[in-house]
């Protein structure tokens, strides 16, 4: 008897992750380094009731310097829209890789609503800001110049990586980030880091919410910065992580990084690291209200 092929829907039944909320920004689609393989297996394995894109999803940057669309990036896309058809709220807040999509905030694209910030409600009634954090970056501020030429040099530094990692994996050694590593190791680069994060917190805190969740510095984070809950959800260039809100309130980031594709080990569910806080409440997104069961 002919058994049909596995349908789209039953590949999410076996979801092994399910949660009610899921941050990830700094894809980098249109670029080399966009680990689109580990990613598209990240939402394939994951169900949630909202999906935030917060930022730089796509890289304009890069596509305006040279076009750059393989089939895997055009799989993400599609999967993010697939999820918004089936009922998952996704919200897209803008980046500077893609800001020229804050033309259209406040607009609506294949189920996709598109805003240029907007708070959160966990399930214990915590508020927390979203945003991408590029506007208090000083650099893409005051000197976007530089900002242009640092894109330039963190893409070479990619490369360079991707050649080295290729020798690692043929010598059965694991992925590692020389720009991770250099960010954590040069005073200058930890500095800023530091005083990226203290300004969203100290933000947060001027508008009465009691924490930020953002992305840009492509760092992964859960921390108290002077009282405030900061949250980075990383990025799926090197860290490949993910922040995710459980159905209990706690919140966790989820490191993909030993599945990703340019690891040697066999694919395993996704490792985490630890979390948060509790339930009740409902979710709000700028002025929409959305219930745990929507």
């Amino acid at each position: 008897m002919h058994t049909p092929p596995a349908s789209m829907d039953d590949a999410n039944k076996d979801a092994t992750l399910d949660v009610r909320t899921v941050w990830i920004s700094d894809l980098h689609l249109g670029t080399p380094g966009c680990q689109a393989t580990a990613l598209l297996e990240f939402l394939r394995t994951t169900e949630c009731q909202t999906l935030y894109l917060v930022g730089d999803i796509i890289d304009g940057w890069q596509l305006r310097r040279s076009w750059y669309w393989p089939q895997s990036h055009n799989d993400v896309v599609q999967k993010i829209l697939r999820k918004a058809r089936k009922g998952t709220r996704v919200i897209f807040v803008p980046g500077n890789h893609d800001e020229f999509a804050r033309r259209y905030v406040a607009h609506n694209f294949g189920g996709v609503d598109i805003v240029e910030e907007c708070v959160h409600t966990l399930a214990d009634g915590r508020r927390l800001w979203i945003t991408h954090g590029d506007l208090f970056d000083g650099v893409i501020q005051c000197a976007k110049w530089l900002a242009y030429a640092g894109d330039a040099a963190y893409e070479f530094t990619l490369k360079l990586n991707r050649r080295f990692n290729a020798a690692r994996a043929r010598l059965g050694l694991p992925y590692w980030s020389l720009s991770r590593f250099l960010k954590l190791k040069v005073k200058r680069a930890v500095s800023y880091m530091g005083d990226f994060e203290a300004a969203l917190a100290a933000e947060a805190r001027k508008r009465g919410l009691d924490g930020v969740v953002c992305g840009h510095i492509h760092h992964a984070e859960i921390r108290q910065v002077d009282g405030v809950l900061y949250c980075n959800d990383g990025d799926w260039v090197e860290s490949l992580t993910a922040l995710v809100e459980h159905h209990d309130g706690r919140l966790e980031i989820i490191d993909h990084s030993a599945e990703a594709q340019h690891s040697v080990a066999p694919a395993q569910a996704p490792r985490s690291t630890p979390a948060l806080q509790p339930l009740p409440s409902g979710v709000a997104i700028g002025r929409i209200e959305i219930s745990p069961g929507s």
